[in-house]
């Protein structure tokens, strides 16, 4: 008698986005063309200026540095002090990743984190909390604060995951309330990572082009004291500078657990490509098409809110980044079909975890002729 054969693979939830593809299909029937705003994916060119640097050193013969070179480490640092209030980081606490979503998926793992450990991620979060947990064997529990966890599940937490601004709420950590995690995670012992990558993304009070405050960073003095001793700043190039398909983003922070992550990701070959880094090297040097195109995502951002507010719509956080946090009073998958209805594709809230139901999730990410589509639909309802 032949044994079945063992399975192999990881067995994690299915992909969620696949569960989009009925209203995708009513979408795409409208006679005005499928106007998606249900992914953040950037739509608007890379700038020039980063394509030519990614050219110019498209001459990679040799094997790349896990580490990132010296020079975009440097730059790396520079940006810390120009763009994010945080001075005098150390090169060496400074390492290149591919893409964000990577590192969030693998630092549980990465960290030594194994069963018994409690990774700590939002209450409305991005999926990949979870499955980053998971990858390593440890427990996700979901709480924007640790006082609400029993003291049986915070004494096993060991890694933070916080999301400032939040995907997909727009939500924003002030000062206080970053230091207030720092100093909880400390007292434990557990490492803070944050989640940052919409931090040049504020509206409103968060607009600092418009008066407003800039996004704090976990690094910042005020937050950590003048000490990144738990802390891990990660940040990604994909929504400010348009280069999610260069897979550009990088994490900083404390001394001893980059020295480790380093040497880890050497051992598995986790390298982002030299081509790539020398693109991000040019992209964190230059401020002006980042302004450019957050002025882009804020004329978008003008007039999709009154639209869906006029649809009968309440907006709720979306303090800042590239989402609009949205609900009408029904469960989310009605206001989804309502939406494809009218040849629109939005996300649903219930993705985020338990609490997002109801809710939906408008993206900016759409060209100025689909917003202008997508604003008159929901006006006439046609």
């Amino acid at each position: 008698m032949i044994s079945a054969a063992p399975a192999f693979g990881l067995n994690l939830p299915d992909y969620p986005w696949e569960a989009m593809a009925p209203y995708v299909a009513t979408a795409s029937k409208h006679p005005g063309g499928v106007v998606n705003l249900s992914i953040g994916t950037p739509v608007d060119p890379t700038p020039g200026l980063i394509r030519e640097a990614l050219a110019n050193a498209s001459d990679a013969h040799g094997y790349p540095t896990v580490h990132g070179t010296e020079a975009l480490r440097q730059a790396v640092v520079d940006w810390f002090a120009s763009r994010r209030g945080v001075p005098g980081l150390d090169p060496k606490d400074v390492m290149p990743t591919v893409g964000s979503k990577e590192l969030v998926a693998w630092l549980p793992f990465l960290l030594g984190l194994s069963a018994g450990d409690v990774v700590v991620r939002p209450t409305v979060a991005y999926p990949t909390y979870d499955i980053g947990a998971s990858l390593a064997g440890a427990t996700a529990v979901a709480a924007d604060d640790l006082d609400a966890l029993d003291p049986a599940t915070r004494a096993k937490v060991r890694l933070i995951w916080i999301n400032s601004p939040g995907n997909p709420t727009g939500s924003v950590r002030d000062v206080e309330s970053l230091r207030r995690i720092v100093a909880q995670a400390r007292e434990i012992g557990a490492v803070v990572a944050s989640d940052e990558c919409y931090a040049e993304l504020g509206w409103g009070e968060w607009d600092a082009q418009r008066g407003g405050e800039a996004v704090p960073s976990i690094l910042d003095p005020r937050v950590s004291g003048g000490s990144t001793d738990g802390l891990l700043s990660v940040y990604s190039l994909s929504k400010q500078s348009n280069l999610a398909g260069y897979r550009a983003a990088f994490v900083a922070g404390d001394s001893a657990i980059m020295a480790n992550l380093v040497n880890s990701r050497k051992h598995a070959g986790m390298i982002v490509p030299y081509p790539v880094q020398e693109a991000m090297r040019v992209a964190l040097g230059d401020a002006s098409h980042v302004l450019a195109q957050k002025d882009l995502y804020r004329g978008r951002r003008e007039r999709l809110v009154p639209a869906l507010e006029k649809f009968g719509l309440e907006i709720q956080e979306s303090k800042a980044g590239l989402y609009l946090w949205s609900t009408a009073g029904e469960p989310t998958w009605d206001t989804v079909a309502r939406f494809a209805e009218l040849g629109i594709v939005v996300g649903p809230g219930v993705f985020y975890g338990e609490a997002g139901n109801g809710f939906i999730r408008v993206a900016l990410t759409g060209s100025d002729e689909r917003i202008d589509a997508a604003v008159e639909r929901l006006g006439t309802g046609a």
